[in-house]
């Protein structure tokens, strides 16, 4: 089955789709998640490289790309040094997301529909990519590692 034009994500409250939906101007996807730069090697130091970002992008009507916010609230060592309350790495990220959620006016979480799409920043590749092998074709949400694929009905295997 081909991949469509335009890839299917489900609302899945409670789960890594959690921040999908529409707003006044369009539609958005949104998650905080952990990345490493492209090119990373395990001997470089993983714990300074595993990085923690917040990510909104945002999408017309029809699903085509527009923008991008995307934040680095801090390391995987910064966030072991102080794992525990409001100044940690991880609450700062769930903080900024949820600052930027509230900016979308007239927002509502429900399945949305977006055309493949990528960006770079800080040398992570953050997006919608088309993905292919031997077994077929499907879609690829970066840097979480969601597949979307048959029967395109929005659900993702990590």
């Amino acid at each position: 089955m081909a991949v469509p034009e335009v890839i299917p994500i489900a609302y899945e409250p409670n789960q890594r789709s959690g921040a999908v939906g529409r707003y006044a101007d369009g539609q958005f996807l949104a998650s905080v998640t952990y990345a490493f730069p492209q090119g990373f090697r395990p001997d470089d130091g993983w714990e300074e490289q595993k990085r923690l970002y917040t990510v909104l992008h945002t999408f017309d009507a029809a699903g085509r790309y527009r923008d991008s916010e995307i934040w680095c609230a801090g390391t995987w060592a910064e966030q072991q040094r102080a794992p525990h309350g409001d100044g940690s790495v991880l609450s700062q990220a769930r903080i900024h997301l949820a600052k930027l959620l509230r900016a979308l006016p007239r927002r509502s979480y429900t399945d949305i529909a977006i055309r493949p799409f990528q960006r770079t920043v800080d040398g992570v590749l953050f997006g919608l990519l088309i993905e292919q092998d031997e077994d077929g074709s499907w879609a690829e949400l970066y840097p979480d590692r969601h597949a979307f694929g048959p029967p395109w009905d929005g659900t993702y295997d990590s």
